[in-house]
């Protein structure tokens, strides 16, 4: 039997992290880990102390039809890699990197193109993470160099001519 290598054992750890969450539309789970050491997990749910999608049987962007992507402050939840972030201190993140695992909770499937929204980007980047690992299939996945999101500031789109 093959031994699995490190970034999808890690990105396995996300996606079992992921299978705590409370999202009624995806499941997504964070791994934070550096130096071979787990730093940090977080997964998609409900501020402590409030009531969870789950619990609540819906989902107010999915009864408002808001699309993947938009309007995430009316979501209840706080998202995966936000929830690993808070859990750990920057000096342990500063280099790090990240695993995340997007489940779409009605099929079961990898979330296709699963990326980090732009409030997680900006999180990310300020947590001193280097490099973002996102599932694709159970054995594939893309790297990201965070630096990248530094460069390209998608929150400059359309302003300024670019």
């Amino acid at each position: 039997m093959k031994r699995r290598d490190k970034v999808n054992y890690y990105l396995d750890l996300a996606e079992t992290v992921a299978q705590r969450g409370t999202c009624l539309r995806r499941k997504y789970g964070a791994v934070i880990v550096k130096n071979d050491e787990v730093i940090s997990t977080g997964y998609v749910g409900a501020p402590r102390g409030r009531k969870n999608c789950c619990d609540l049987g819906e989902c107010i962007r999915t009864k408002l039809n808001v699309p993947r992507g938009e309007r995430y402050e009316l979501c209840r939840s706080v998202h995966a890699e936000a929830n690993a972030i808070i859990s750990a201190s920057r000096d342990q993140m500063i280099g790090s990197s990240l695993y995340l695992t997007g489940i779409e909770t009605d099929t079961g499937e990898y979330v296709k193109n699963a990326t980090c929204c732009s409030m997680c980007k900006r999180l990310v980047i300020n947590a001193g993470i280097k490099e973002v690992y996102i599932r694709d299939t159970k054995d594939d996945f893309r790297l990201i160099d965070v630096a990248e999101w530094v460069e390209n500031d998608e929150s400059l789109e359309g302003i300024f001519g670019y």
